[in-house]
C-alpha cells in the first residue's frame, strides 16, 4: 500500500478522528446489536491509539436517516457495547458537530475514547459539503480512516475532512487493501472465484478485471439464471437481468479464449415461491419446471464445486448460492462455506451478504480473510480507485506532526 497509515504518525496526546464503519445490525423489536463483527474489526487501530496515548474520536453512520434525526439510530447502543469490549468508558455524544461535540473532546485526557453522534443525522454527510467537513474537522488534528466498507463512497467524513486533516489509513483499511490487493497481483494458483449473489450486474466489471488472474470462475446463486439462460436454457420463474443476457455470453466467450474455465450449476434446487412454506424439489439445470424459480444449487453442484475448489490455492468469495437467510434455501451456501473453512488454501470472502452469511453459519473466523466491505471490495476488485482511499496521503508525502 502507497499510503501513510496510522502507524507513520506520531499520535500521541492528538485528537485523532477516526472514520469507523459500526454500521451494525439492530433487531427491529429491541434494537440491539445483532452482530458486532464491525465494532470488533475496528478494535486494532482504536487499541493501538489508545496505547499511544491520543485522544480517540470515533466518526460512523447507523442504517439509513436520510438526514434526519432518527432516535431508533443514534449511536448509544453501539458506544455501550464498545465500552463493554474495551473495558473502558466510550461516551457516545448528542451530536456529531457543534459546541456539544467540541467540549466533549476538549474534555478529553490520552487514551480517552467518545463516539460522535451519527453521520448521516446530517444530509450534508452524503453531499460531501465543504462546510460539514470544516465543522468534522475543528474536532481534530488527525484523520484516519479505517471504515473500508465506505471508502468507495464521496461522503464527506471520508472525503470532505482529509481536505483540513493529515489523513492516513487505519490498521483495519490496511489490511483490506493488502489481502484484497495480493489476490489480485500475487495469487497462488490454482486460483479460483465463486461467485453467487443476485444479479450479474454488480459483477460484471469485477469478472472481466480478475480474468486473466483466475483459473476457473465458479458461478451459483440468483445470476446463475442470467448465465444459465444465456446458455440457451430455460430457467422457469427465477429472475434473471434481461439486459445482462449478451454480456453474461460475452464474458463466457471472454473465459474460453483466456483459458478459463466457467463452472454453472449441474442441478438446482427450485420452489414455487420464495419463504418458509415453499414447494421445492431439485432438478436438472435442462429440466426447471416453468412455474418454478431457482432458490439454491443443487447436491450434484455442490459436488462438482467442491472438487474444483479442493485443488485451488486461493479462493475468493463474494455472494451466496441461493436465498440462504431460509434454511431450506441455505444448503449449498452452508456445504460451501464448511469446505473453505476446512481448505488449506488462502481464503478471502468478499463483504455484504457473504461476510454475514459466514459469520452466522460461525465460520467466519476459519477463513483466511473476511472483507468488511461488500461494495468497496466490488469496486476494488474490479480495478477502479477509491475515493476514500485516494484522499489519503501517499508514502512520498509526509506529513509534519
Amino acid at each position: 500500500m502507497n499510503k501513510l497509515s496510522v502507524r507513520d504518525v506520531d499520535v500521541s496526546s492528538k485528537r485523532v478522528l477516526v472514520r469507523v464503519d459500526f454500521n451494525v445490525p439492530l433487531d427491529e423489536r429491541t434494537g440491539a446489536i445483532t452482530d458486532d463483527g464491525r465494532i470488533l474489526a475496528a478494535l486494532p487501530t482504536i487499541r493501538y491509539l489508545i496505547d499511544q496515548g491520543a485522544r480517540v474520536i470515533l466518526a460512523s453512520h447507523l442504517g439509513r436517516p436520510d438526514g434526519k434525526v432518527d432516535e431508533k439510530l443514534r449511536m448509544t447502543v453501539v458506544a455501550q457495547r464498545l465500552s463493554q469490549i474495551l473495558n473502558q468508558s466510550v461516551e457516545a455524544i448528542r451530536d456529531c458537530i457543534g459546541a456539544e461535540a467540541e467540549e466533549s473532546v476538549a474534555n478529553l485526557k490520552s487514551g480517552d475514547v467518545i463516539l460522535l453522534e451519527n453521520l448521516r443525522f446530517y444530509a450534508a454527510e452524503e453531499d460531501n459539503d465543504p462546510l460539514f467537513a470544516q465543522e468534522l474537522a475543528k474536532l481534530a488534528d488527525i484523520f484516519v480512516d479505517d471504515a473500508f466498507g465506505t471508502a468507495h463512497r464521496s461522503h464527506t467524513s471520508i472525503v470532505g475532512v482529509t481536505k483540513h486533516l493529515p489523513a492516513v489509513a487505519g490498521l483495519l483499511l490496511e489490511k483490506e487493501l493488502r489481502m484484497l490487493g495480493g489476490i489480485l497481483d500475487s495469487p497462488t494458483h490454482p486460483f479460483a472465484a465463486l461467485l453467487g449473489g443476485a444479479k450479474v450486474s454488480d459483477k460484471v466489471a469485477m469478472v472481466e478485471n480478475i480474468m486473466g488472474k483466475v483459473d476457473c470462475i465458479l458461478i451459483g446463486g440468483g445470476m446463475a439464471a442470467t448465465f444459465l439462460k444465456a446458455s440457451n436454457r430455460e430457467v422457469g420463474l427465477s429472475l434473471i437481468e434481461e439486459e445482462m443476457l449478451d454480456t453474461a455470453a460475452d464474458l463466457m466467450e471472454k473465459a474460453t479464449r483466456s483459458g478459463v474455465r466457467i463452472m454453472l450449476p449441474d442441478d438446482v434446487l427450485v420452489a414455487n415461491e420464495i419463504n418458509t412454506k415453499a414447494t421445492f424439489k431439485v432438478v436438472p439445470v435442462e429440466a426447471i419446471p416453468a412455474n418454478m424459480r431457482i432458490a439454491d444449487i443443487g447436491p450434484w453442484s455442490v459436488k462438482s464445486f467442491s472438487e474444483e475448489l479442493r485443488g485451488c490455492k486461493t479462493i475468493f468469495w463474494n455472494g451466496p448460492m441461493g436465498v440462504y437467510e431460509i434454511p431450506i434455501f441455505a444448503e449449498g451456501t452452508l456445504a460451501l462455506a464448511k469446505l473453505l473453512a476446512g481448505s488449506q488454501a488462502t481464503t478471502v470472502i468478499g463483504g455484504g451478504s457473504t461476510a454475514e452469511a459466514v459469520t452466522h453459519i460461525g465460520l467466519a473466523d476459519k477463513m483466511t480473510f473476511v472483507s468488511t466491505g461488500g461494495g468497496a471490495s466490488l469496486q476494488f476488485l474490479s480495478g477502479k480507485s477509491l475515493p476514500g482511499v485516494d484522499a489519503l496521503l501517499d508514502r512520498d508525502n509526509p506529513v509534519s506532526s
